[in-house]
């Protein structure tokens, strides 16, 4: 980054988010998001909606951060979006980690980990796009739909564009969204804009519906099955009760709790019920920890 792009960014605020460089990496860069980078000095830029925004570890741990100096609300929505009105410590004690010794360290491992709020249509998006892909390769989907179909920013930050929005995907022809290394998912992907722009208001209601419903609502779109569904509400909707499972859970809970042979739907239902209503927030730590190890360990 050269000085006049620096020159146009707001001074560095603290955030008041005391993280180590682990965690604040698997929050960003975890599986849950998919538009940050991370540049060899350790500062991370990343974009949600039409905001922009950089963040940083003070050598202290003190998480800081900055936004565009034409951004008027750019600090408050950076606020908003990684969710520092709530207490991700507190609510991670309140985890059944006193009777589970497995979850104990994980939560050890990854003081602090958030779960940002992201916008619910956005996430849709990306996670349509997450079907048997690995997160580098969905952040290279998401980058060129945004590049090739998405709106400039509207900040001095030149060169960044926001995702389409659901709308305009409407209007694109799935051969061209396959230009965009889609493959299948275009189908998905094109089927579910369809599905919106026939049922005006339906994403915006179905983020506020209990978690029961807005799950069964989002399985009716093209492409959406059951682990899809709970990304969406997790990390779009904040419903921490959501119990994604992938095949890092799987293998999770098949080591560590006997799980052996369970579908994934008997893991989520297992999940949810021993890990209660902060269910969510617990199989981000069995994620990350199971990510982490070294990968022998994992075949």
């Amino acid at each position: 980054m050269n000085s006049a792009e620096l020159s146009a960014w707001s001074p560095w605020t603290p955030l008041g988010v005391p993280l180590n460089p682990h965690v604040l990496a698997e929050t960003l860069d975890g599986g849950q998001a998919f538009r940050w980078r991370v540049d060899p000095n350790g500062t991370w830029t990343g974009q949600w909606a039409d905001q922009v925004a950089q963040l940083r570890l003070e050598s202290d741990g003190t998480l800081v951060g900055r936004v565009p100096s034409g951004s008027t609300a750019g600090l408050e929505a950076l606020r908003a979006y990684l969710r520092l009105d709530t207490d991700f410590a507190a609510l991670a004690d309140q985890l059944p980690w006193r009777t589970d010794a497995h979850l104990a360290a994980c939560l050890a491992a990854f003081p602090g980990l958030r779960l940002p709020r992201q916008p619910f249509g956005e996430t849709l998006l990306c996670f349509l796009c997450s079907a048997t892909k690995q997160i580098v390769q969905i952040k290279q989907m998401v980058a060129l739909l945004a590049e090739k179909y998405g709106a400039p920013l509207p900040h001095a930050d030149t060169g960044r564009h926001q995702l389409p929005t659901w709308a305009e995907l409407a209007q694109i022809p799935e051969a061209a969204l396959r230009g965009c290394l889609l493959g299948f998912r275009a189908r998905y992907i094109k089927g579910t804009a369809a599905y919106l722009a026939a049922r005006p208001g339906w994403l915006e209601e179905t983020e506020h519906l209990p978690y029961p419903a807005a799950k069964a609502r989002l399985m009716d779109l093209p492409g959406v099955g059951e682990k899809v569904a709970d990304c969406v509400l997790l990390f779009g909707a904040g419903q921490l009760e959501a119990f994604p499972v992938d095949t890092w859970i799987l293998k999770a809970l098949a080591r560590r709790y006997g799980l052996n042979g369970w579908t994934p739907a008997q893991v989520a239902q297992f999940g949810r019920a021993h890990f209660g209503n902060l269910a969510g927030l617990a199989q981000q730590y069995l994620f990350a920890w199971e990510r982490d190890q070294p990968r022998e360990f994992n075949r």
